[in-house]
């Protein structure tokens, strides 16, 4: 069994439709995928059609936007109640926060000589319920700035980078605790990628288990390199965490994540799926 637990359409920042997702799921071998887009379930119920009509068994969830320190950390929730009040509100708030900042934004990629206008960037928002910095990497591709999404980012709209602007964002361990209110399932996605260790390192994962009962962590993803993934491991076994691996696929927003690269073990998806129904 192939189990991609980690995708995006372009309900969020992916490229392809819900139902495309599946289909290309369905093409490259995959028994089981994840649709989570960010802040947002508006996709799903395209995406499960398309998944019964194709074989391809789809897995509820979403990205959930936290931060721990001032820095995005990334969680996905897996089989929340869809209509929990406090976890939609939440959303609804990120989502606002994300469109918000496109104007400050905008305006600093102006001064470093780079400008794109508001209207180039809704072009690539399609049917997604906010703005987000894929979008404004999208446009800055399209108006011949950098090569791709990634150059996008590296150069200009990263955290931290010359044009960010922060945005509304849940605490990481009340955004666990709001997943778990919803009856979900709470993995941290991609946990050590981008420098991201300094942020969590495995004494502050432990003390999110402890506290706030964390449920996994995504160990095999492109942001991991073999080191990484290996201590992951042996980290995740000591704490009994659901270990996950997934693609991070965005169709062509996003280089070297192509669906199934990185996939979950049967067994530990039976974990998530026993702990889910128990939810």
């Amino acid at each position: 069994m192939r189990i991609d637990l980690h995708t995006h359409s372009k309900v969020s920042d992916g490229t392809d439709a819900p139902a495309e997702l599946v289909a290309r799921a369905a093409e490259s071998g995959l028994d089981v995928v994840a649709l989570t887009d960010h802040d947002t379930f508006d996709g799903l119920d395209e995406a499960a059609a398309a998944g019964e009509r194709l074989g391809v068994r789809v897995i509820r969830g979403a990205e959930l936007s936290t931060s721990r320190a001032g820095h995005s950390v990334h969680l996905l929730a897996y089989g929340v109640d869809e209509e929990d009040p406090a976890l939609t509100a939440e959303m609804i708030k990120i989502r606002e926060g994300r469109s918000g900042r496109l104007s400050p934004v905008l305006a600093k990629l102006a001064e470093l000589g780079v400008p794109v206008t508001e209207e180039q960037v809704l072009v690539h928002v399609g049917t997604s319920p906010s703005v987000g910095r894929p979008h404004i990497a999208d446009a800055l591709v399209a108006a011949g700035h950098v090569a791709n999404r990634t150059e996008a980012f590296d150069r200009f709209l990263a955290d931290g980078g010359p044009a960010h602007v922060a945005r509304y964002t849940v605490e990481l361990e009340r955004g666990i605790d709001l997943v778990h209110q919803a009856r979900g399932v709470a993995v941290i996605a991609h946990p050590w990628g981008r420098g991201r260790k300094r942020l969590l390192p495995p004494e502050v994962l432990e003390r999110l288990v402890d506290e706030h009962g964390l449920d996994g962590v995504e160990v095999d993803h492109q942001d991991h390199d073999p080191a990484e993934r290996k201590e992951l491991r042996r980290l995740g076994a000591r704490l009994g965490l659901i270990m996950t691996g997934s693609s991070d696929y965005h169709g062509v927003g996003k280089i070297d994540h192509d669906l199934g690269c990185n996939t979950t073990d049967p067994d530990m998806f039976a974990r998530l799926q026993e702990l889910s129904a128990l939810r």
